[in-house]
């Protein structure tokens, strides 16, 4: 209304202020005129001034006053909303609720789960059925739920990583709609069109009825990178919204396979623009190590590119067997590659000095990739030197010339026939050959094949059983182009042309460049394996290909995951986007991964253009719909007072008291005002503090005053409280962030602190008072959180975290410690570990040392209490930090796909100890003492 996104329950009431003229009017009118007595003796009171006077009109300023109280009761009454719900249409029908559930809906998942509960709520005043009908994991067949069951599936709905599939979703509606054809539809729509669905109006076509809603727009748009490139000098990756819009900047961040991060660079989207791009300039070694590119703060799995080995800028080192010829340097090999490969690869070219010596040089300085362009004889200590090369990963190309026509060399993918063929020549043609063929088996099978290549001559090769199998690339007549062949790691491939123009005209062809780029690429491919019978029976639609299982996938939010059922193994050269079959993420074995993303490179996101349905789409709210009912009522009880102290005053009432007494009186209604007003802390802090601390069972962590630490400690906490509550029968409540001086710390089954090296020692009364915590049957979980730089060398220097722990425990009565034994209580207090780790897994954890085993065939051992101190380095709270829609906050280091699963079950572990104590070493005895006890 008005342009606000304000609403009213019952907007007839505004009627009211038509009244307000009359209103004015009379609170405007004139006192009642005094009446004449006549009294002789008046003219003795002419000269007395008159010490109190009456207004003959009400004064302007308080009529206003009583206007706006009047205003403020009206607008009260209308039951105005602010932020209001969609409008649910088909008032007499069910209501059908299309959700997108795409990875575009991601960023702004709460206030869309918010705008959908505010629909259900609204369905359930007027007992409507709802049906809720997600775009991203579509049902079947959707059913009416009542309001209560929509609530609960509504929770239960998370982003897909992937295109949401609106066709198949409508489709759905538009079945419901012709078995109700008085249900109400609203369309929680994304805005963003994808291309996914191939004819978007007509899968928009049931929005078109009378009682169909939309509901997109009101928040920012989506994020999302596309289309990385690592050039010669930076790594480019495109920054692209759905549609132009105001100016927008951000940063990208890179990642390692581990997590860690590597770089971030800015990135700034004009107004209007659609399209930028973020630039790491960093060295290429740097470069080739990054994994995974995030736009800081989007949470979309869109806003992610996973980056494989594929994309990396690989050294090639380019040594030529021809002459050089200083004069026509432009007709040289090496200049031919060297134009194909320079914006792909770091180039490497032997200038002077003998192949054999620059072969051998290259070969110490480990370059993965060798370019040798018509080298002929090999020495066998260089042969051998190569084949090794070849067999521990390296890719090794070869360029036919005359030298190599006339060479005995066997290194090479098949046996070649001396001389060779030419045009005109005894093995000729009558006209140059062109390209005919690129074979499935080779890496140029998803190319097309180029119409504008011919070849004069090339060295043939000898027919045998197999030819066929080694052939990547051939002519039209059969013969090949390109032979190649995995050996060991690495490949072996043979052009049996010459890499300049005097054979062919294929150095001048595009598909020079791609089949090039192709090839370097094998030096990071693994070794071609046969598929598992699970995998293939997944990929039974490429039975000629070997696939690749899932390793880890990102989820809606873009975070990683261990890869669900639903996850289907990838042919080896899959090249498409992230599906519901394939959710984006890495594929394959870990030395060959490859990375499947939400967007290729071509893709560009558009806004849905929903004009042509002629529906208006309505905003989203970020925020909750508010009932604006109590705080006008207020408004108006505040200015009913302001106009009784106003008459009061023009009534000279005030003055009875005296000008000090009503001073003093004003004073002292003010202090019982804000007395009433402010929250009594000072006298009911303690009090409140306990309450909240003992009204449910909560973890505490020290508050250390670093702000980051302290947001870490209280979402790992409250990570650990939520999946503690899911998993077992106790509801813990949220984490408590505590001062170790101040409050009570006997509330709290355990306390965590994270170690900052900066921090100060706690003075020696605090110590004593964390002492008499821990005596009283207390524990406290050390964690440093350096595990990654800690070393497990004896005698090594401590990290500074490790060295202040060390200095705070010399002022504590610390037990004897150890490290956690295989058969303690800590290892099977609720799940059966081995270790525990957290952000980090090469930390060891403490505890206090138990008496000597008495009985080797004891499961559980545990001393007559809990250890009073836990120590790790592995950053337990990182691993159990999760936003308020249960995104985790940081990566894992290494990040095997069940890491963060252990070190939620080693926090469950460690609440059961500190909260069961040796429970669970005497339980596994009770068969034992049963049959001790004769029963």
């Amino acid at each position: 209304m008005f342009g606000l996104p304000l609403a009213f329950s019952a907007p007839l009431l505004l009627t009211a202020f038509l009244a307000l003229p009359l209103l004015w009017y009379v609170l405007r009118v004139v006192p009642p005129k005094p009446r004449a007595v006549a009294f002789p003796p008046t003219r003795l009171l002419f000269e007395i001034k008159p010490k109190e006077e009456s207004a003959a009109r009400t004064p302007w300023w308080l009529t206003a006053l009583r206007m706006a109280l009047a205003a403020l009761v009206i607008l009260a009454a209308a039951g105005p909303i602010w932020n209001p719900p969609a409008a649910n249409p088909g008032a007499d029908g069910p209501l059908l609720l299309v959700i997108d559930q795409g990875w575009p809906a991601a960023g702004q998942w709460e206030a869309r789960m918010a705008a959908a509960g505010a629909l259900i709520d609204a369905a359930a005043t007027t007992g409507r059925g709802v049906a809720l009908i997600p775009t991203g994991d579509v049902p079947r067949d959707a059913t009416l739920l009542t309001p209560d069951a929509a609530r609960d599936r509504l929770r239960s709905l998370a982003p897909v990583p992937y295109a949401p599939a609106r066709a198949e979703a409508f489709a759905l509606a538009a079945r419901m709609q012709a078995a109700e054809p008085r249900a109400g539809l609203v369309f929680l729509s994304d805005g963003v069109d994808m291309g996914a669905d191939a004819d978007l109006a007509t899968a928009l076509a049931p929005l078109k009825a009378a009682t169909a809603r939309i509901v997109s727009g009101g928040v920012a748009p989506p994020l999302a990178l596309a289309g990385p490139e690592n050039g010669a000098d930076a790594l480019t990756v495109k920054v692209l919204r759905p549609a132009g819009g105001p100016p927008r900047a951000g940063r990208v961040e890179a990642k390692d396979m581990r997590g860690l991060t590597l770089a971030d660079a800015p990135f700034t989207l004009p107004e209007g623009a659609s399209a930028t791009e973020a630039r790491f300039v960093m060295p290429v070694e740097i470069r080739n190590e990054i994994a995974r590119l995030d736009v800081i703060g989007a949470h979309a799995a869109g806003a992610v590119q996973l980056i494989d080995k594929s994309w990396r800028r690989r050294t090639v080192g380019i040594v030529s067997g021809t002459s050089t010829d200083t004069g026509q340097p432009l007709l040289a090999p090496t200049y031919y590659l060297t134009r194909a490969l320079s914006p792909y690869a770091d180039l490497r070219v032997a200038e002077t000095g003998s192949a054999i010596e620059n072969i051998n040089r290259f070969l110490e300085q480990r370059v993965p990739v060798l370019l040798l362009p018509d080298v002929g004889t090999i020495p066998p200590a260089t042969r051998a030197r190569l084949a090794k090369f070849v067999n521990d990963g390296g890719v090794l190309v070869r360029f036919a010339g005359p030298r190599l026509a006339n060479a005995q060399d066997d290194l090479l993918p098949v046996k070649l026939r001396r001389g060779g063929r030419v045009l005109g020549g005894s093995l000729s043609w009558e006209t140059p050959q062109p390209l005919g063929a690129l074979t499935p088996e080779g890496p140029f099978r998803d190319m097309k094949v180029p119409t504008d290549v011919t070849v004069n001559r090339q060295v043939l090769a000898e027919p045998d059983a197999t030819l066929g199998d080694h052939t990547w690339a051939a002519l039209a007549d059969g013969t090949p182009l390109v032979t190649g062949t995995r050996i060991g790691k690495g490949a072996l491939v043979l052009f049996h042309v010459t890499a300049d123009t005097s054979w062919s005209n294929l150095p001048l062809s595009g598909a020079f460049v791609d089949m090039l780029r192709r090839v370097i690429a094998l030096s990071d491919a693994p070794p071609a394996l046969d598929a598992s019978p699970a995998d293939a029976a997944r990929a039974a639609d490429r039975p000629d290909v070997a696939s690749l299982a899932p390793a880890r996938v990102l989820d809606g939010f873009g975070a990683f995951q261990p890869p669900g059922p639903t996850a289907r193994a990838i042919p080896a050269d899959f090249t498409g986007r992230a599906s519901a079959d394939h959710p984006p993420g890495f594929y394959g074995p870990p030395d060959g991964l490859v990375a499947v993303n939400a967007l290729l490179p071509a893709d560009a996101p558009r806004a849905i253009d929903f004009t042509t349905l002629a529906l208006k789409a309505e905003p989203l709210q970020e925020s909750a719909p508010r009932d604006l009912v109590g705080p006008l009522l207020i408004a108006a009880m505040a200015l009913l007072l302001l106009d009784a102290l106003a008459v009061l005053l023009l009534a000279g009432g005030l003055s009875r008291f005296g000008g000090r007494r009503a001073t003093a009186a004003m004073l002292l209604a003010l202090a019982a005002l804000g007395a009433a007003a402010l929250p009594q802390t000072a006298r009911a802090g303690d009090d409140t503090f306990a309450l909240q601390a003992t009204g449910q069972t909560r973890f505490a962590y020290v508050v250390t005053g670093n702000p980051e630490v302290d947001d870490i400690s209280r979402a790992g906490l409250s990570g650990l409280a939520a999946f503690v509550s899911q998993r077992t029968a106790l509801q813990a409540g949220e984490a408590m962030g505590i001062d170790l001086a101040k409050d009570e710390l006997a509330f709290f089954p355990f306390i965590y602190w994270p170690i900052l090296p900066d921090a100060p020692v706690p003075p020696p009364a605090v110590l004593a008072k964390l002492d008499a915590y821990m005596k009283q049957g207390g524990t406290v979980i050390f964690d440093t959180r350096d595990a990654i730089a800690a070393s497990d060398v004896p005698g090594a220097p401590l990290t500074p975290a490790a060295a202040k722990l060390r200095e705070i425990l010399s002022g504590l009565d610390i037990p004897e410690l150890a490290p956690v034994p295989r058969d303690h209580v800590l290892t099977k207090a609720f799940y059966l570990l081995k270790d525990f780790p957290g952000r980090f897994t090469g930390g060891t954890t403490w505890v206090e040392a138990l008496p000597p085993a008495d009985d080797t065939d004891r499961p559980a051992r545990a001393g007559d209490g809990v250890s009073p101190v836990i120590i790790t380095s592995n950053d337990l709270a990182g691993a159990w930090a999760v936003t308020a829609t249960g995104e985790p906050m940081l990566p894992l280091t290494p990040g095997e796909p069940r890491q963060r699963e252990i070190a939620f079950r080693a926090g469950a572990n460690m609440a059961m100890y500190v909260l069961t104590g040796n429970y669970k070493a005497d339980q596994v005895h009770v068969p034992a003492l049963l049959e001790r006890l004769g029963q």
